[in-house]
């Protein structure tokens, strides 16, 4: 059976909190083009209902008054998560940056002893050249 290796991602989305993973899951469906489409389509029925459907007994007549205060309070709370989700990316972004930087402190100290090893190597082929060498 294969090994489910742990890694960076995989601990981070297991420390989010509920709050965090509603923001997400909010900014991605937000951010699609079916929020879009299904925002126009609403918006369309809206219309339509209010102007020819209900005509005389209509809630919200042709101003729309009531929508706009709803597309104010969604443009409002819109705001408000988009800019939640954007600090979760930043903080994601640092700690990303953090770990790439030590991953890159540990290869350069590993490749600066692999470099060692070499120079040593090179240095034992030159000492048995000169010892072949040698009559």
């Amino acid at each position: 059976m294969a090994e489910i290796r742990v890694n960076w991602h995989r601990r981070h989305k297991e420390g989010l909190s509920m709050g965090d993973k509603a923001a997400d899951a909010l900014r991605n469906g937000m951010g699609s083009w079916p929020f879009v489409g299904m925002f126009l389509g609403f918006m369309g029925l809206w219309a339509l209902v209010n102007s020819y459907a209900l005509a005389n007994n209509a809630w919200d007549p042709y101003p729309y008054i009531l929508l706009n205060l709803f597309l104010s309070m969604l443009a409002g709370l819109q705001g408000a998560i988009l800019l939640i989700a954007a600090k979760r990316q930043d903080a994601i972004a640092s700690a990303m940056a953090q770990h790439d930087y030590e991953t890159d402190v540990r290869a350069a100290a590993q490749i600066e002893m692999l470099m060692n090893i070499n120079a040593e190597q090179l240095k034992l082929l030159q000492e048995l050249r000169d010892m072949r060498d040698r009559p």
